[in-house]
């Protein structure tokens, strides 16, 4: 059976291991805290001491960590993924990084005769928990159909999107998305409770319209029960929206309700809440209202 490695167990990547675990994929991981590999190692997992390791070990080699420079260090670096002979090998990166360096992981890979995927997702920790995430993948075709049944463990929404880079622009559209969600969410909430509404009954009739989405489904109740823990992090939501600006930048496009969105983001990370979960941003004003 196919062998996987897999660098990154935070939230996301715990979950996905997991249902690669269940699936009985022998799986290889390793994570800079060592400490959040534990469960999975009582699980069936084999913890191996540098992501260089775990490249030997395993045919197909996810990585999911937080921001660019990571992606750098656990594939350049002294120690990194492209130490390993990856000969034959499938590399798939499912960090929200740049579109610039999923070409450069595709075309280092492709000179030392192996393959490479991008594959950011979507969903959240409890889209990783369920196994319902959604993947945008950039990348050849033949690649893609190799690792489809490998993705379709976690994942029910799959597409490939393009050549190398074209799964990290996906992300980026929708990460611009999720940030008008998180927006209107948020001021829904706080014009609601000022206007001396039943925040849940608004929740549940304004669910049921046109204006449903993810965010105010999965969110909103959090809010409520002051629930801030992250399914997504703050810092790295900020991390996605510089980098969907910094493209824009570069086509040329102006994006001001991302800018927005980004600017009200970074307040927040300012105030302390960096390490929260994005339905933080409620604190801009309930927390000034306290």
């Amino acid at each position: 059976m196919t062998s996987i490695g897999f660098i990154g167990t935070g939230v996301m990547g715990a979950a996905i291991v997991k249902h690669l675990l269940q699936a009985d994929y022998p799986v290889h991981v390793y994570n800079r805290t060592q400490a959040k590999t534990d469960e999975l190692v009582e699980l069936g997992a084999t913890w191996q001491e540098t992501p260089e390791k775990v490249a030997e070990q395993a045919d197909v080699i996810f990585s999911m960590v937080g921001y660019p420079k990571d992606v750098e260090d656990i594939y350049y670096g002294e120690t990194g993924i492209f130490q390993a002979d990856i000969t034959g090998k499938i590399v798939v990166d499912m960090t929200t990084s740049t579109p610039t360096l999923a070409k450069q992981l595709y075309q280092t890979a492709k000179e030392q005769g192996g393959a490479s995927l991008d594959a950011p997702v979507s969903g959240g920790d409890l889209g990783a928990k369920k196994g319902t995430l959604t993947i945008m993948v950039g990348g050849e075709e033949e690649v893609y159909q190799q690792i489809l049944p490998i993705f379709q463990h976690f994942g029910t929404t799959i597409m490939r999107q393009g050549e190398a880079g074209a799964g990290q622009h996906t992300k980026m559209a929708n990460q611009i998305m999720i940030a008008g969600t998180m927006t209107g969410m948020t001021e829904l909430l706080v014009y609601a409770e000022r206007a001396g509404l039943d925040l849940e009954k608004v929740i549940q009739t304004v669910g049921g319209g046109s204006a449903a989405n993810w965010s105010l489904a999965n969110y909103a109740p959090r809010i409520l029960k002051e629930d801030y823990s992250p399914g997504f992090f703050v810092k790295h939501f900020i991390k996605d929206l510089k980098i969907a600006l910094d493209e824009g930048d570069k086509m040329g496009i102006s994006l001001p309700a991302t800018k927005k969105a980004k600017e009200l983001y970074d307040v927040l990370a300012n105030r302390g809440y960096e390490n929260d979960g994005t339905q933080a941003l409620i604190k801009l004003w309930w927390d000034e209202e306290d």
